[in-house]
């Protein structure tokens, strides 16, 4: 039995398909610390499983919250959690990460926070980042948080993307990226 651990839904069950790999409670702790105030952004859930890590986002302020997952038992625990919790300004892609994202680009979407959670030892964190590089879908300020093996070896640059920050929880990692900044458009240079 999984619950979110904070915000305005603090304590609701959430429904678990079978057969994933849901994050830590010290793991989601963690990040939400990491992230503090996140009211009043938009948050795209990659590989969303049960939707936990977004479901917390909800609970923490998020105003916009998009899952995408394409195994169809996953998509129906999204489902039964956005009834049960009332969510509001949620959607589901039933689709693949990297089709998804292209399609996200091509609406023009953009968001504060990415967050996925590929399954481990298939490379897919390192080409879900690729992609998200290529399509541009984060906003300018925002943050691409990256949950993953400890001993994956996610690069430091990835065309725009950056690595700042990286912690570790066991044989899990968080790793956060953004965008870089031109030179060009730092305060104070010419």
């Amino acid at each position: 039995m999984m619950k979110i651990i904070s915000g305005s839904s603090k304590g609701a069950k959430l429904a678990m398909p079978k057969g994933i790999r849901p994050t830590q409670n010290k793991v989601r702790k963690a990040l939400f610390d990491i992230l503090g105030d996140i009211s009043g952004l938009s948050f795209l859930e990659l590989f969303a499983g049960s939707g936990a890590i977004g479901f917390e986002a909800l609970s923490k302020g998020v105003t916009e919250l998009i899952f995408v997952e394409e195994k169809r038992d996953c998509v129906v625990a999204i489902q039964k959690n956005i009834s049960a919790l009332k969510a509001q300004n949620c959607q589901i892609f039933q689709k693949d990460a990297q089709e998804a994202i292209q399609l996200l680009h091509h609406k023009g979407k953009q968001f504060e926070l990415i967050f996925l959670d590929p399954p481990y030892y298939l490379e897919l964190a390192k080409k879900t980042l690729r992609n998200l590089s290529t399509y541009d879908i984060l906003a300018p300020n925002g943050f691409i948080i990256v949950q993953h093996f400890k001993k994956d070896d996610l690069p430091a640059q990835l065309g725009v993307l950056s690595l700042f920050k990286q912690s570790h929880y066991g044989d899990t990692s968080l790793s956060f990226y953004k965008k870089d900044v031109p030179k060009s458009n730092l305060p104070g240079k010419l």
